[in-house]
């Protein structure tokens, strides 16, 4: 296998990179995944949320980058990237929770994301009726968080980038980098060390019209229980950490939550559940840079369950740092060599 550039992996992040790549002029780049086709990974497993809503500087100022692209994504690639702004919606069920909450918020004030806000118990019922816990006592709530379409934006990086150059092979199996000027590992929970493939899983119910597809995702902020409605659909989601023993005792929590705090689905049938791996780092963020122990190796892995929203913002920094050798902004906190200990051996 001859290129300039190779990457390793071919959904979401690899396929974001290779476009903003050969966008910047690069040529001769092959994506190479092990799976038959697009989205064999966990791209299309995941439930499609979009918020800039983080506790720390580097993440929110990713999003806003983000969203800057996916506002703009049909313009420049073609495809509706599913972006809606319907909302994020946390709550706080203790002081505690909404005391947190509120610092999360001043920072991301600072960072720009001025149109997020706190809210009281009645606002909050009020932007969610899905919650029928009496528990909450306020939340927060940024109004242009929200909803993306993983398929979409995976599909139209893709296909954008074909019509650049870019080739991509499937079912190849990587065990050793071959010979390229740049090689970018972007094979997400199973890039190796430090990076840990966590089990997440997803319920959908039955097709419903108890609540619109317009209400904002719902956090509980204290468990990160949340919900939303997708296709008709609503979706019920809780990272069990530990894991639980199985599906069907995951599934036994979630729907005991579920009947304390939105009893108006009580009475709606659970018809798919699935499961996908978060790509985990140690401090839950992403790896983003060039290897400090492999020459010519970049890493774009490890989002920790950012990585569908942040894919766009990853494939235009990455592209940025291997031609310019600089970013547009600060990404420092995401360097490789914080893990260098952690990540002796480099992924194969």
């Amino acid at each position: 296998m001859n290129a300039d550039i190779v990457i390793a992996g071919a959904g979401v992040i690899g396929a974001s990179v290779a476009y903003h790549l050969a966008k910047r002029g690069c040529r001769d780049i092959v994506v190479l995944d092990r799976g038959a086709d697009f989205g064999a990974g966990s791209t299309l497993k995941a439930t499609g949320g979009f918020r800039a809503q983080f506790d720390n500087e580097t993440e929110v100022r990713m999003s806003l980058l983000a969203r800057e692209k996916l506002r703009a994504f049909e313009d420049e690639i073609g495809v509706d990237s599913g972006y809606r702004p319907y909302g994020y919606l946390f709550l706080a069920c203790s002081d505690e929770e909404l005391a947190e909450l509120r610092r999360a918020q001043e920072m991301q004030h600072a960072c720009g994301l001025a149109e997020a806000r706190m809210v009281s118990a009645d606002d909050a019922r009020a932007l969610s009726p899905a919650i029928g816990d009496p528990r909450v006592i306020g939340g927060a709530f940024c109004p242009t968080d929200g909803f993306i379409r993983a398929k979409n934006i995976l599909h139209g990086y893709a296909d954008a980038a074909r019509r650049l150059g870019v080739r991509f092979e499937f079912g190849h199996e990587l065990r050793e980098w071959p010979d390229a000027r740049v090689r970018i590992e972007a094979r997400g929970a199973w890039s190796g060390a430090p990076v840990v493939p966590t089990l997440r899983r997803a319920a959908a119910t039955a097709p419903t019209n108890v609540l619109e597809e317009s209400m904002p995702m719902t956090v509980w902020a204290g468990d990160w229980y949340h919900l939303r409605v997708r296709d008709g659909r609503v979706l019920l989601l809780w990272p069990d950490d530990p894991p639980l023993a199985d599906d069907a005792a995951w599934l036994s929590e979630v729907l005991r939550r579920t009947r304390e705090r939105v009893p108006m689905l009580d009475d709606v049938p659970i018809a798919e559940c699935w499961s996908g791996f978060y790509e985990m780092t140690p401090d839950e963020r992403a790896i983003l840079g060039p290897s400090p122990d492999v020459e010519n190796l970049w890493l774009a892995t490890g989002c920790s369950g950012h990585g569908v929203m942040h894919a766009p913002a990853i494939g235009h920094l990455l592209a940025e740092m291997v031609v310019d050798g600089r970013t547009s902004i600060d990404v420092s906190a995401l360097d490789p060599a914080r893990f260098r200990s952690a990540a002796a051996e480099p992924p194969l």
